[in-house]
């Protein structure tokens, strides 16, 4: 059954605006409408809500100061991009916002940053005290180091790792369109608008299927990707258009213009949120139907005689997918032995261990503790 929350009853908002609406057709950055948002944003801080901002537009402000008429491929260009362009953007915010009186902080991440614990738990207090002092925290990707193995990939996933880190309660993805339609509203103008749905169901990825603009990464698909990462800790996620006059005002009085994408089941724990928004993967185990069964009913650990193959390139403590039998994925976690470790013990039960590898490290070949349901 979906949390139902109301959005005027949400403290702490993670927004997250694109670059198709901070820009001006790749012609530099749309400064009136950074200035509408801005304001809207400082209200919404008198109002006693908490604001963390997700914001594209780093690499399109680049390609302008640079006179690039088109985004590169090559990865060191986008960088040289992103560094020139990050200043004009953190310009643009930080001196709007004082005119209200208010502070930001940039903040740069990678998935490194979030892949390991230590540095994850470092992050979530940095941003939690400068949400305590009243300060804007103004996120983005770490282009300017970051690698095609480390890169989120868009900041819609971004945003929602974001609100998972932080707890927050509410996810808006502002867009360059009204929201989530059954089809794409710029090829077929008898698409409907889905106003409200659950995040994580299945049939809205069928339904947003496409590709993003020429100066963003993402598109519909991740942000219904986002929505229910987002939903792992319990946040409501709403994708609205930021063209439209008020946007946060109107959400923050209770008024979904948009879509609203419900969280279904309770939020993980904190650790589990964690495991759940691990995006580097490095290996697959196939189980069978009753492992499925055992992990999805009972909250067992998974056992080695429940994993009828292995696959990747993993060591003791890296992340591995759990797959069903059809292909599905049912769960992720931290496996207790390496690849060629875990090849000899499938299909073996726990008393083998010792037998086949000539140790014994851990019963389990991951730890409930280390093990997240993600279906």
């Amino acid at each position: 059954m979906s949390n139902r929350i109301k959005t005027s009853e949400c403290r702490r908002w993670v927004v997250k605006i694109g670059s198709a609406l901070l820009t001006n057709d790749g012609q530099g950055l749309a400064v009136d409408a950074i200035e509408g948002w801005v304001e809207q944003m400082a209200a919404l801080r008198r109002s006693g809500r908490e604001i963390l901002l997700v914001s594209s537009g780093a690499v399109a402000e680049g390609l302008t100061r640079l006179g690039w008429t088109q985004r590169p491929h090559a990865l060191h260009e986008l960088q040289a991009a992103a560094a020139v362009g990050q200043m004009g953007l953190v310009q643009a915010y930080e001196s709007r916002f004082q005119k209200y009186g208010l502070h930001t902080a940039q903040v740069l991440l990678t998935h490194e940053d979030l892949a390991d614990r230590r540095r994850y738990l470092n992050a979530r207090s940095t941003l939690s005290t400068l949400l305590g002092l009243g300060v804007i925290p103004i996120v983005n990707e770490n282009d300017t180091v970051t690698t095609e193995e480390i890169r989120f990939g868009d900041n819609d996933t971004l945003a929602a790792l974001v609100a998972n880190l932080t707890d927050a309660d509410l996810l808006v993805l502002l867009t360059d369109q009204d929201g989530l339609f059954d089809s794409d509203p710029r090829s077929n103008p008898d698409a409907r608008l889905i106003p409200e749905a659950q995040a994580g169901d299945a049939s809205l990825e069928t339904m947003a299927a496409g590709g993003g603009g020429a100066l963003g990464r993402g598109g519909m698909l991740t942000k219904v990707r986002a929505a229910a990462r987002a939903a792992r800790s319990g946040a409501l996620t709403v994708i609205a258009s930021g063209n439209e006059k008020n946007i946060l005002q109107r959400i923050a009085a209770g008024e979904v213009p948009g879509t609203r994408l419900n969280p279904v089941c309770e939020p993980f724990a904190a650790r589990k949120q964690w495991l759940a928004g691990q995006l580097q993967v490095r290996g697959r185990l196939q189980l069978d139907a009753g492992a499925v069964k055992v992990l999805r009913s009972a909250g067992s650990s998974l056992l080695p005689v429940g994993v009828t193959r292995v696959e990747g390139d993993f060591k003791r403590g890296d992340l591995v997918v759990c797959l069903g039998p059809a292909g599905e994925e049912v769960a992720r976690g931290l496996v207790n032995y390496n690849v060629s470790e875990s090849a000899r013990i499938v299909g073996q039960p726990s008393s083998r261990i010792e037998a086949l590898l000539g140790y014994v490290d851990e019963v389990e070949l991951v730890h409930r503790d280390n093990l997240v349901l993600t279906t």
